[in-house]
């Protein structure tokens, strides 16, 4: 029998995988809402439903130069975590008490959005700085962890 990967690995692997359907020019993200072991919701990054994707001509981040991390609001595209927690919503799944798989470390504004929902753990594999992130997942008593 081959070596079956331990549970964050499969759910990261999946998470992987999804970030493959991200529209981003810069960076493509992926995540998997998870609960008991079940998957309830995935997400990626891109552009809302019935909007064009971006593109050169239409991503004002990169027209602006605008360096990661900074002038969330200027980007048309949703982040994977709005994503995840949107479909749940739209489909009726509480995710209240689930973990949460991301390829990337969340930002602080998917961080807020993480906490409300009540998701109380984030898995993430790839790092992203944002101390007002750290600050809140550690005063909401959020177990987080990287998964290599």
């Amino acid at each position: 029998m081959a070596n079956r990967p331990s549970w964050d690995s499969y759910f990261m692997n999946i998470a992987e995988n999804v970030a493959t359907r991200s529209t981003c020019l810069r960076r493509q993200v992926g995540a998997v809402i998870v609960k008991d072991r079940r998957i309830l919701t995935t997400g990626y990054n891109g552009a809302p439903s019935g909007i064009s994707h971006c593109n050169e001509n239409t991503c004002l981040r990169t027209k602006l130069n605008i360096p990661s991390g900074e002038r969330a609001e200027l980007c048309r595209g949703l982040h994977a975590e709005q994503n995840a927690i949107i479909q749940a919503a739209c489909h009726g799944i509480s995710v209240r008490d689930a973990k949460i798989y991301i390829t990337h470390k969340p930002c602080s504004m998917c961080t807020k959005m993480l906490i409300n929902s009540g998701i109380s753990e984030f898995i993430y594999k790839n790092p992203y700085p944002d101390t007002m992130a750290d600050q809140m997942v550690f005063e909401a008593g959020i177990k987080i962890y990287i998964v290599e």
